[in-house]
């Protein structure tokens, strides 16, 4: 039997369902007896259904809220918390990767978190080409940078054609969190 290839997969685009579809391969891996650590780079705060999800899933579903919340047009004290947030969840990543303890990493708006200047670029990178052979990683957000892309085994982009928050719907306990 050969050895596992750890993929690198990338949910991007505007559409809604990049964390969704992450959180789906995470709950397929855990079903097939992987170990699956989601980390959280923006979301923080909120008590998200897949938070309660993942208690009920044991030590081997892991999910952490490491992020400050929102970040756009954040300034001041609000963005170095933002900053410092980022930096303590690229470096628990970091420390997680090299752990050997998951089969699975999903870095959850990692991308974001690229976008709005709070992670380096090439620190992930750095990442992506030092993992583990056989882990795998995910890593969602919008506007994954073209490196990251490039580094990816796949890359899915949900493309937003219709939202129900443009009609005035507001988002919805069990869609939207």
């Amino acid at each position: 039997m050969s050895e596992t290839k750890g993929m690198i997969i990338v949910n991007t685009g505007a559409g809604k369902g990049k964390t969704t579809a992450a959180l789906g391969v995470g709950m397929r891996a855990w079903g097939q007896g992987l170990k699956v650590l989601v980390l959280q780079f923006i979301k923080g705060g909120w008590e998200y259904g897949e938070l309660q999800a993942a208690r009920r899933m044991g030590d081997n579903f892991v999910l952490r809220q490491l992020g400050e919340g929102f970040v756009t047009n954040t300034t001041g004290d609000g963005r170095t918390d933002h900053q410092a947030a980022a930096e303590q969840a690229l470096h628990d990543a970091r420390t997680e990767i090299m752990s050997g303890k998951w089969d699975m990493i999903i870095l959850d708006e990692i991308n974001y978190a690229i976008m709005f200047g709070l992670v380096p670029v090439n620190e992930v990178i750095q990442l992506l080409e030092t993992k583990p052979q056989s882990l795998h990683l995910v890593l969602t957000g919008r506007d994954a940078r073209r490196e990251i892309m490039d580094k990816a085994d796949l890359v899915t982009v949900m493309e937003e054609i219709k939202h129900p928050y443009k009609t005035g719907v507001m988002a919805q306990k069990g869609i939207e969190f």
